[in-house]
């Protein structure tokens, strides 16, 4: 599972700690997959809790009591004495940002199969995703509810190995501009921007030099921006970027229809066009990578994440209280 370090202008917990938070996120994925998957071979998986909804509603009500403590105190106290608070409570020691951050699998209904429980685990799994990515102890931003759904962005997180860095259309903050940028995956051993044409099924761009592309559906035309000024200027400023900070990681460059065609006659110079047909292919090969998380990847990552634009606002605890209740 890809980790999804920046999304768009969202603070992440990356940004805190580049350093320890991908190790972390690989061990809790793999303790929490092991203890979900062994309770259910051995047939004490806990789901009882599916026809007492009383039980969850009293847990609901003792997590609103624990967070409306944690808030309660008086504003001059520091958040070492609440953090301190809050390892007893749960009985082990939490490093910060984890209160919102903690994950733990529900068991929202009984699988018939081990294949059935791992979707669901990796469902929550991207949703807890979109969490780390836009949530601190003490800050949060606004999620764009179209992040939840966005097959894409699911695909890549899901499928994509653990020592993947994932940049899904951050915003760079360059001499005081802001400047959104499309996809962009670290790699152990490269870098992979990407720009997707996406419209209806068997929609048909056809590419040139132009500043615009013709996209075909069904008869009719349209004129469409050409991916290659995205692709251009991501690189260029990739390039200014490790060029400063004294990275040597191969960029390529990447066009991606995965429901459409693409259509470019003659040579993309370095570029490549994966379409409806080469798909499969493509990201088979995207996902095999054998090579562990290397020091020029997170040199890279960081790079990256010393440039981006952050918004987001202060944690209150009414706002924690009802965050747990809508979960």
């Amino acid at each position: 599972m890809a980790q999804l370090v920046k999304l768009q202008d969202y603070i992440s917990r990356y940004q805190i700690d580049l350093k320890r938070y991908p190790t972390q996120f690989v061990r809790l994925k793999k303790q929490q997959w092991e203890r979900i998957n062994a309770s259910w071979e051995n047939g004490a998986l806990d789901t009882s809790w599916i026809e007492n909804e009383q039980e969850e509603d009293i847990e609901v009500e003792e997590k609103k009591s624990f967070i409306s403590k944690l808030f309660s105190r008086n504003k001059e106290e520091t958040s070492a004495e609440l953090l301190e608070e809050e390892k007893e409570e749960i009985g082990h020691d939490v490093p910060e940002e984890s209160t919102t951050l903690f994950f733990e699998p529900n068991i929202v209904y009984n699988p018939n199969s081990k294949e059935e429980l791992r979707r669901m685990y990796l469902d929550q799994l991207f949703h807890f995703q979109l969490k780390w990515a836009s949530s601190t102890l003490m800050e949060k931003s606004y999620v764009d509810p179209k992040y939840m759904r966005d097959s894409l962005l699911r695909q890549l997180t899901l499928q994509l190995p653990d020592n993947y860095f994932l940049f899904y259309y951050p915003i760079l903050k360059l001499k005081k501009a802001p400047v959104e940028l499309d996809i962009i995956i670290v790699l152990p051993t490269e870098i992979i921007c990407l720009v997707v044409l996406e419209g209806r099924d068997s929609d048909a761009f056809i590419g040139s030099g132009d500043r615009f592309w013709v996209k075909k559906s069904g008869k009719a035309e349209s004129k469409t921006l050409s991916p290659m000024i995205s692709l251009n200027r991501m690189e260029s400023i990739l390039l200014q970027v490790f060029k400063k900070e004294e990275i040597d990681l191969p960029i390529r460059k990447v066009v991606l229809s995965r429901n459409g065609y693409i259509d470019y006659p003659g040579s993309t110079y370095q570029t490549q066009l994966v379409d409806t047909r080469s798909f499969s292919a493509w990201f088979q090969s995207l996902k095999s990578s054998p090579s562990p998380m290397k020091h020029m990847q997170f040199k890279a990552a960081q790079a990256l994440l010393n440039l981006v634009q952050t918004t987001s606002y202060s944690r209150a605890g009414w706002e924690l209280e009802s965050e747990i209740e809508n979960e």
